[in-house]
């Protein structure tokens, strides 16, 4: 069966369950999070997600992100997938969450309540190739660099999330 993702309400109220694909064909609003891991040089640990990807193939996102399991919190959620994804785990602390929606490739849309969690590590990762292809770290100077003269090569979450941190520091 395909993996059921948790339904919510604008206030991140769970009001229903759904199967991922199905959720993400029809745009209904679900809960989900997105991890930032940090170098102690601040870089950015970028992921380039899988060509096999049912949506956002080959784009740069991320360090990882993925969809709380019905009765998973967030954080354990997130050191789940990091460790499934990236091969590696470390602690993580949620900082903001906010409501986006993005028009997708193949006629998906994200509608989604995103939990951001930040962490941070110094090595490498050990890549799940179904989850990601290539990684690296980066400043978040020269992301911003990239994505403003590349911005087909990033996954629209990443570009959100970027620029919500930004507007909270300021």
């Amino acid at each position: 069966m395909e993996e059921e993702i948790i339904l919510v309400n604008k206030k991140d109220g769970e009001i229903g369950r759904e199967e991922k694909l199905k959720a993400h064909k029809l745009g209904l609003l679900h809960r989900c999070f997105s991890i930032l891991v940090f170098n102690s040089k601040g870089g950015l640990m970028l992921q380039k997600r899988a060509a096999g990807k049912y949506h956002s193939a080959g784009l740069w996102s991320n360090t990882c992100c993925g969809h709380p399991r019905p009765g998973e919190d967030v954080i354990t959620a997130g050191q789940r997938r990091l460790q499934e994804e990236m091969g590696f785990k470390c602690e993580l602390k949620e900082v903001m969450g906010f409501i986006y929606k993005a028009e997708l490739d193949h006629g998906l849309t994200e509608n989604e309540f995103d939990h951001v969690l930040i962490g941070k590590y110094d090595g490498g990762p050990v890549l799940n190739p179904e989850e990601a292809e290539d990684w690296r770290f980066v400043s978040l100077e020269r992301l911003e660099k990239e994505i403003n003269s590349q911005p087909e090569k990033f996954t629209a979450w990443l570009k959100i999330i970027l620029l919500k941190l930004r507007s909270a520091k300021a």
